[in-house]
């Protein structure tokens, strides 16, 4: 389960969460990372952006197609990693360390019951 830290909460749209408090950072999966192949531009919401569960928040950009980044929770975006902007490779290297994308105010911390766990996501996405 390399692939997959087991300290995360997993969407199947392939986002993910870390959750520090009331503050997570979400990111894309590994298994994203190798479907959009070489990530060549990211865009993303402002801080101080409200996001809702389940809307788009920004696009993830690459080679083969654009993929939209949605929110795994409703929160507020408190930083955004801007070293993305000249750097987008970043997610391919590290998408669960450097490569983060935002880091938001949870709102409400039930919204993380939907979420998937790293076994759930695991078989999801190599069905097992």
């Amino acid at each position: 389960m390399a692939d997959y830290p087991e300290d995360l909460r997993y969407l199947d749209s392939h986002e993910y969460v870390r959750l520090d408090g009331e503050i997570a950072t979400i990111g894309i999966t590994s298994f994203a990372v190798r479907e959009l192949g070489d990530i060549v531009f990211v865009e993303l919401p402002s801080v101080g952006t409200q996001v809702s569960k389940g809307d788009a928040c920004g696009t993830i950009e690459s080679v083969k197609a654009v993929a939209e980044l949605y929110a795994p929770i409703s929160a507020t975006v408190i930083e955004c990693n801007t070293t993305l902007e000249d750097s987008p490779e970043i997610i391919c290297d590290d998408p669960y360390g450097e490569g983060w994308l935002i880091k938001v105010k949870v709102d409400n911390l039930s919204d993380l019951d939907d979420t998937l766990s790293v076994e759930q996501y695991q078989a999801l996405v190599e069905g097992f």
